[in-house]
């Protein structure tokens, strides 16, 4: 059943939403369920070739065969529109644009999902400012720029929003040899809590998810390149046994961002197995990574990049 749609009919009909870095991975998954539940959805990210492959995908309702959202049992629904808009989210005035297209498009939006990351793992040590900068500038600075300017824009127009931070469990734990990323999501957790009390005033619910081990085709790789994983398999550190499936995190994102989860707000909740309180952080026994390894795992990561 965890690979199922939790929802059965349009419960997300009256949802237009923007989701950041909606173009691949989870996004897209996200995405995909969204748009099946009703909701009109917007994915923002910064390659156009990328947004209009990933648009023209979920037009089709075709299904990932890795990571499947679907339900040959679940009836009719009306499908929502999809929009792709290309948006650098460091980058306030695109920003605004996004915003401004999302509008023009659908009128208004009353949801939005901050998922945009960027990561990598590396000896903090051998990091330069600009490598610090190039991962919080997209979590902290991206996820900062987009919810203050829908929140501007909600209170201005007197809407009831509602936002969700796609977090990290290392969020609050943090974790070795991921330290910008684990300062980004801190940054937005904290982001989540305290504007959670400020903005409920507004009718404005914001709320965190922090998935575990979800395998996904660009960050896995990155995260854990080939020689790595032999050494180290993911599940292995997961008491439930099992990386999570896509559909359980879309499942879990549609319930905190539908009119269900009416009560809830500033809360983070962890999907990940058990992961995290078997063993915080979920980096921190890299430090069996010899230097040589780091040298090669540095060169297979560039070589991923290109």
């Amino acid at each position: 059943m965890h690979t199922q749609p939790m929802f059965k009919d349009n419960a997300l009909r009256d949802k237009i939403i923007i989701i950041t870095g909606g173009g691949t991975g989870l996004g897209k998954s996200m995405a995909r369920y969204f748009l099946q539940s009703g909701a009109n959805v917007v994915i923002a990210s910064r390659k156009k070739e990328v947004l209009e492959s990933a648009a023209e995908e979920l037009r089709a309702g075709i299904v990932n065969p890795d990571h499947p959202i679907t339900d040959t049992n679940q009836p009719d629904t009306n499908y929502g529109q999809i929009l792709p808009v290309v948006c650098d989210v460091r980058d306030y005035a695109q920003v605004e644009n996004c915003l401004k297209q999302t509008v023009e498009k659908f009128g208004s939006f009353n949801t939005l999902v901050n998922n945009a990351a960027g990561n990598f793992i590396s000896p903090t040590e051998r990091l330069s400012h600009r490598a610090f900068d190039a991962v919080v500038d997209i979590v902290l600075k991206g996820s900062y720029y987009f919810t203050l300017a829908a929140g501007k824009y909600w209170i201005e127009k007197k809407i009831k929003g509602n936002i969700l931070n796609i977090l990290t469990t290392y969020s609050f734990t943090g974790s070795a040899y991921v330290v910008p990323s684990a300062c980004g999501k801190a940054g937005v957790l904290a982001l989540t809590r305290s504007l959670a009390v400020e903005w409920a005033k507004y009718g404005i619910r914001i709320n965190a998810v922090a998935p575990g081990a979800f395998p996904t085709e660009g960050a896995w790789s990155r995260l854990f390149p080939e020689p790595l994983r032999k050494k180290m398999d993911p599940s292995e550190k997961i008491p439930i046994g099992r990386v999570g499936e896509h559909q359980e995190l879309a499942n879990l994102a549609a319930y905190l961002i539908s009119d269900f989860a009416a009560y809830i707000t500033g809360e983070i909740i962890c999907i990940d197995g058990g992961e995290w309180l078997k063993g915080a952080g979920q980096f921190n026994n890299l430090e069996m990574v010899t230097p040589e390894m780091w040298d090669m795992l540095e060169r297979m990561v560039r070589g991923t990049k290109k």
